[in-house]
């Protein structure tokens, strides 16, 4: 359902699965993290894991979002444009799961009424996000970049697009 939102959003089938990319590493770090504090995989865990699914996708959207600007603004290359998105939207990412990580904290440790029976909820945001932020930071841009390359050489075929002749960075006609 989260790819089709994505896919009518930006129009597209390939910026979607880049947005995506990153859920995987999220999801095995929520889960190693569980393992290693011997958690339960239960509700609380569940609802973890569609809290992570959230913030990580937000935080990969904030990239993709600047990068996909800049690109369709002009004189930007899809690697620039995405090292540019990186590069600007790293202080809001951090600050976003910085609070999340924060705000997880008092839940993981199981403090509280009833505090126990949360502690997977915690664990789960947590761990996932410690792992996802590591990995999106670096396969993100990544993953976005194939993605244009793949997108431009189908572009080519149809014959939508002229094909541009590389020239290298710090020279120009």
């Amino acid at each position: 359902m989260v790819y089709i939102v994505l896919g009518v959003l930006y129009e597209s089938y390939i910026h979607p699965l880049t947005i995506l990319s990153g859920l995987p590493s999220a999801c095995l770090g929520a889960l190693l993290t569980l393992y290693l504090f011997k958690g339960e995989l239960n509700i609380y865990s569940f609802v973890g894991l569609i809290i992570l699914v959230g913030i990580v996708k937000k935080n990969a959207i904030m990239q993709i979002d600047f990068a996909l600007a800049a690109e369709r603004n002009g004189a930007t290359s899809s690697e620039e444009a995405i090292y540019q998105g990186c590069v600007i939207r790293f202080r809001p990412i951090m600050m976003t799961t910085a609070a999340a990580i924060l705000g997880s904290i008092p839940v993981a440790l199981g403090w509280g009424a009833g505090g126990e029976a949360r502690r997977p909820l915690g664990l789960t945001v947590i761990g996932g996000l410690l792992v996802s932020q590591i990995m999106t930071l670096y396969l993100t841009p990544v993953v976005y970049t194939y993605m244009a390359k793949v997108t431009n050489r189908r572009q080519q075929r149809r014959g939508l697009i002229v094909p541009q002749p590389e020239v290298a960075p710090g020279f120009s006609d």
